[in-house]
């Protein structure tokens, strides 16, 4: 593709983003950038809520996977789509009825303020951590696509595309994602499906004959039976319960959204819709991944090695003009709608956590301001230093360092809202670090500690439960 093409394309793009915070961003107040002013019709943060969800982890990383897993990655969509439920049941009416904003807020009325830092904390790492990742995909491909040939060294690239989403998002804030989310949706799912149709015209086939050569495939391969895989179907599927719980319902990032509804029984709609929606999405991404390694095989196609450039060189260089400007249009709005409410969410806990924002009314907004500029930074650095470390599929490391940053979170609300025991507050601090430690250890030494047994995304579940045993341990008396 011509970089005055892709240039014309993102700019474009950006520009209608501008033109949606504008509008959306007026007369905005604090109350606006952390809640939208509980105002948003369920309907369009479920739809949006897809694409922040998918993002450029699914976009890039789970299509190249299939060639490396199969479809196993769909073992662990099913144990989502049981978290949901348990989101929607059960955190849903509890961030509700106690009126939150910051979901940790809730950790501080059930344990103390050292919880409640202790969650946020965590949080922030988290959430860091996890946007950063889904970005440097983003930035990868523009890398690939425009910046390269300008000889623009990556690290400029990843500084344009972050403030970029920056200046869309400091003024409206959350209000503003809940509508450029339902637009950059619409992009995401338009790009891949535009995508399997170019495949399917270039293998001359139909759409009948194409939904076949999937099920033929090896590649199709749903279940893993193995018990020392890390991708046995009992260890994802539980793993894909608890990760959802913790990486959604504990998440500010999400349960921001969720919070922006106008009731308890619209935002339940929402997550149940969304899950429904997000189901059917990754299945379109996965059927996508057979499509480019078959289109790969019957053209000799020598594939690129990293397993999340697959998809974006076949796009970009043997698909035509069509296909690539699509394909620029979903990644782009894959990371900006993570990006941006990662942004927001970050602000948010920061502003009313650890700063205590909303008991203070002179230079709040300045302050606002201030924190959303550090957070850009922040995942800027993060970002360059991953670029330096990575070596893996980025879909597998996301979910693995989520384990171990997630995993306290999951255990405080855990024990929290299935006991009634009050703890020494002062020591959680400790018992949430010790746990992930812990846990590191033993993931590292599991095969040889358990007899060739691997830990895949269920390293969460050890991590919780050793947070929980902890904190067990710290009970004081009753709350």
């Amino acid at each position: 593709m011509s970089p005055i093409l892709v240039f014309g394309v993102i700019t474009t793009y950006f520009l209608l983003l501008l033109g949606i915070s504008y509008v959306t961003s007026r007369g905005s107040d604090n109350a606006t950038f952390f809640t939208a002013n509980r105002q948003s019709p369920w309907y369009l943060v479920a739809f949006g809520m897809v694409g922040a969800s998918l993002s450029g982890v699914t976009f890039i990383s789970v299509p190249g996977e299939v060639g490396n897993t199969a479809w196993t990655y769909l073992q662990f969509v099913f144990g989502n789509i049981v978290g949901y439920v348990v989101i929607a049941l059960v955190l849903i009416p509890l961030f509700y009825k106690m009126n939150l904003v910051s979901i940790y807020e809730y950790l501080k009325s059930r344990f103390g303020k050292n919880s409640y830092l202790t969650g946020a904390g965590f949080f922030l790492v988290s959430q860091t951590i996890g946007a950063s990742f889904r970005l440097f995909l983003a930035a990868l491909v523009l890398q690939l696509a425009f910046f390269d040939n300008f000889g623009i060294p990556f690290w400029i690239t990843v500084l344009v595309t972050i403030s970029l989403i920056w200046l869309y998002t400091f003024r409206g804030g959350i209000k503003t994602i809940v509508w450029t989310d339902t637009l950059q949706t619409s992009f995401l799912l338009l790009a891949v499906l535009i995508s399997i149709l170019v495949i399917l015209d270039h293998l001359s086939l139909d759409l009948v004959s194409g939904v076949k050569m999937i099920q033929q495939s090896d590649l199709s391969r749903v279940f893993d039976w193995n018990w020392k895989s890390d991708r046995n179907f009992f260890k994802t599927f539980l793993a894909g319960i608890f990760i959802t719980i913790a990486m959604n319902g504990l998440d500010q990032n999400v349960m921001q959204k969720n919070l922006t509804c106008r009731n308890q029984k619209e935002a339940q709609k929402n997550i149940f819709w969304f899950s429904v929606s997000f189901f059917f999405s990754t299945l379109l991404f996965l059927a996508l991944g057979v499509m480019l390694y078959q289109y790969a095989f019957d053209q000799q196609i020598v594939l690129p090695e990293r397993s999340d450039e697959v998809y974006p060189f076949l796009a970009l260089h043997e698909f035509g003009n069509l296909a690539g400007i699509v394909f620029l249009l979903g990644i782009v709005a894959a990371a900006f709608s993570s990006a941006d409410s990662a942004l927001t969410a970050l602000t948010t806990s920061f502003c009313v956590d650890i700063l205590d924002i909303q008991k203070k009314e002179k230079g709040s907004k300045k302050t606002r301001m201030l924190v959303h500029i550090g957070f850009t930074l922040l995942i800027f650095l993060v970002i360059i230093a991953f670029n330096a470390l990575n070596d893996s599929s980025v879909v597998s490391a996301v979910f693995k360092v989520a384990g171990f940053t997630y995993g306290p979170l999951l255990g405080l609300f855990a024990f929290g809202l299935l006991s009634k025991t009050q703890v020494k507050d002062r020591w959680v601090p400790y018992i949430c670090i010790l746990a992930p430690i812990v846990s590191f250890i033993i993931d590292r030494n599991a095969a040889e500690w358990f007899g060739g047994y691997q830990f895949g995304f269920e390293i969460l579940i050890v991590n919780a439960a050793l947070t929980v045993i902890g904190l067990k341990l710290l009970k004081s008396g009753k709350a």
